[in-house]
């Protein structure tokens, strides 16, 4: 009788453990299961502007070689409006499980510079993913411009007015940074995009503007347009007759166009690790690195705390620029 007793207390204690265990190991398996099929369905790309421009151009390929990669559709979806804040507010409501991401540019870090209120917390609403590639701002003149250098050009903005067209945030602030540093006489001109600021600058109706490597481009291939100036500390290879700023005296005039890859806050560590890893992969293959050189940007890849430190100093560089030069947040 004792003998049967002590099995059935045996048999207890051994289904409470099973219960216990399987209570502990079910959510880790449920976890791991989920972290280990993402994705499983198609990924949304929010571009926060107009198809067709650098961004948008970068996103579609990297889109493309993910969803390769993936088995799943990575759809680039573009919501252009307020220099970006229509489309990333999209994403600051989003679902943080890894299905709505957004490529942004250096405007995002500086919008909360010129911006007197946003509709989400630029540093805590988004998770950082990477920095995906960084291309120079670069300044251009007409073909048919009287100044042939970027030393000519600023000679010449030390003795008289010159306009220097902006379309957006970056542009505005590194005009403005050219400006301060070389001691110059130029006036900023704002545009509603950059394709209108090189028909003007082409046409002889502006002397100068700051633009995206993607931008001037075509117009540079046509024979219209010359870039003289790289906001960067070397030269490019694709206009290697441009002198960067330190070359003509104006070191600290620097300012990257930059591609950044976010999602909603609060996305899975794990699932913001395997696209890390993924896009190392698709961007080893030449063929996209060499149609990102093609474009004048260079693949970096930056890791997600580095990306965030990178985030806060791009604010706080631009806020001083500002603050010195009177801008004041609209």
């Amino acid at each position: 009788m004792l003998h049967r007793s002590w099995i059935r207390i045996a048999l207890f204690v051994l289904s409470v453990l099973s219960v216990l265990l399987l209570g502990l190991s079910v959510p880790a398996l449920t976890a791991h299961a989920a972290a280990g099929k993402w994705p499983d369905k198609p990924v949304t790309l929010i571009v926060p502007y107009a198809p067709g421009g650098g961004t948008d151009i970068v996103s579609r390929l990297v889109a493309q070689k993910l969803s390769e990669l993936w088995g799943q559709s990575v759809v680039v979806e573009n919501r252009p409006g307020a220099n970006g804040v229509i489309g990333t507010s999209h994403v600051a409501k989003s679902s943080a499980d890894g299905y709505t991401l957004m490529m942004v540019v250096g405007s995002h870090a500086i919008n909360p510079v010129l911006m007197k209120s946003l509709p989400y917390d630029t540093a805590a609403a988004f998770t950082p993913i990477t920095r995906l590639a960084v291309s120079p701002m670069v300044l251009v003149v007409s073909k048919k411009s009287p100044y042939k250098n970027l030393t000519e050009l600023v000679e010449a903005a030390r003795k008289q007015p010159l306009g220097v067209g902006y379309s957006e945030g970056t542009t505005r602030l590194t005009g403005e940074l050219f400006r301060q540093i070389g001691h110059l006489q130029t006036v900023s001109v704002p545009y509603k995009g950059g394709s209108q600021i090189m028909v003007d600058v082409i046409g002889g109706h502006l002397a100068m503007g700051f633009t995206s490597v993607l931008t001037a481009m075509p117009h540079v291939q046509g024979g219209n347009l010359r870039v003289i100036g790289v906001a960067a500390d070397e030269r490019m290879s694709i206009f290697p007759d441009a002198m960067t700023f330190k070359e003509a005296g104006l070191a600290g005039v620097e300012s990257l166009n930059w591609y950044g890859l976010f999602g909603p806050k609060g996305m899975p560590q794990q699932v913001v690790n395997q696209i890390n890893a993924d896009l190392r992969r698709v961007t080893s293959d030449p063929s996209v690195a060499r149609q990102m050189q093609d474009q004048g940007a260079n693949v970096v890849l930056t890791p997600p705390a580095q990306f965030n430190e990178f985030i806060v100093s791009e604010t706080r560089k631009w806020s001083a620029v500002a603050q010195r030069g009177g801008i004041q947040p609209e």
